[in-house]
């Protein structure tokens, strides 16, 4: 890198961003879908009193003569560090399973669940915040690699028509886990239902004082990319607690620039008084 180049990609790696060039055309398809593929992301900080919390990975790279997709987003609670560390190292360990590219889904499952241990063995560095995360990683612009813990939802759109293809890991829903493990649920009147009272999501990476009752298992979804799918939205809480999967997906099928879309989707949730982080992923298929 330049010296300049170089500054600007450490400021925003400070910032909890790291991405490619956000409009570069990377046409794909070996024998699939061959369509132009654009990525780009946006982040805005919610109206609470601590900094961001939010963090995203939003780049195209080259492994082992594989073009692969990078999109994620990590949500931290309680402090940022868990959320920089998985920007970090999540995907690289990812990455490092021997069995990466011949069963993806189990390589995926296996590191998340390393490097859930790998922070709570770092808990006196990193505090004892943690991190919701939805990564998804697009091999060769044909397969895509959808997994999750936490609330942070991806969501594709065939033809127009929005489809989640990560799981909502909410309280209520492991009720019966979470109490199975000496937890509980807490439903205060004008309060979310919280793991112990304290937590909103019933997975994440980290919060080591919640562990016992708390898990980390992702839930890890396959999707064939095919000349059906329009785009791809990633995007924290903050965007999805005000916007359904349609009206998400409606409101950027017309618009050609993924960074634009992307930063829209933003503005409208901040119009419907959202007052979380927000990060947003679109990656569009022309």
């Amino acid at each position: 890198m330049t010296g300049g180049r170089e500054i600007l990609h450490k400021m925003k790696e400070k910032a909890c961003f790291i991405s490619s060039m956000p409009d570069s055309p990377d046409p794909r398809g070996k024998g699939g879908a061959s369509k132009r593929i654009t990525h780009g992301s946006h982040l805005v900080k919610g109206k609470s009193n601590h900094a961001m919390e939010d963090c995203l990975v939003c780049e195209f790279k080259q492994v082992n003569n594989n073009e692969l997709g990078l999109f994620a987003i990590y949500d931290g609670h309680m402090g940022h560090d868990v959320a920089n560390y998985l920007q970090t190292h999540l995907f690289n360990n990812i990455l490092k399973e021997h069995d990466v590219w011949t069963d993806t889904v189990s390589a995926t499952r296996r590191a998340y669940h390393t490097t859930d241990k790998d922070i709570l063995e770092k808990a006196f560095q990193l505090g004892k915040g943690g991190s919701t995360a939805v990564t998804a990683m697009l091999i060769n612009g044909q397969t895509l690699i959808v997994a999750n813990v936490g609330d942070s939802r991806a969501v594709i759109s065939k033809k127009g028509v929005a489809q989640q293809l990560s799981v909502d890991h909410e309280p209520n829903k492991e009720r019966e886990i979470i109490e199975s493990k000496g937890g509980f649920v807490s439903n205060i009147p004008g309060d979310v239902p919280r793991v112990d009272g304290q937590l909103a999501v019933a997975r994440a990476f980290g919060d080591k004082s919640l562990k016992r009752h708390l898990s980390s298992d992702p839930d890890v979804a396959i999707e064939l990319i095919d000349n059906d799918v329009d785009l791809i939205i990633l995007a924290s809480d903050g965007l999805w607690k005000v916007m359904s999967n349609q009206e998400a997906v409606d409101c950027i099928k017309n618009m050609k620039d993924a960074k634009a879309a992307a930063k829209h989707l933003s503005e409208v949730a901040i119009s419907r008084k959202s007052k979380d982080d927000i990060s947003c992923i679109v990656v569009k298929f022309q």
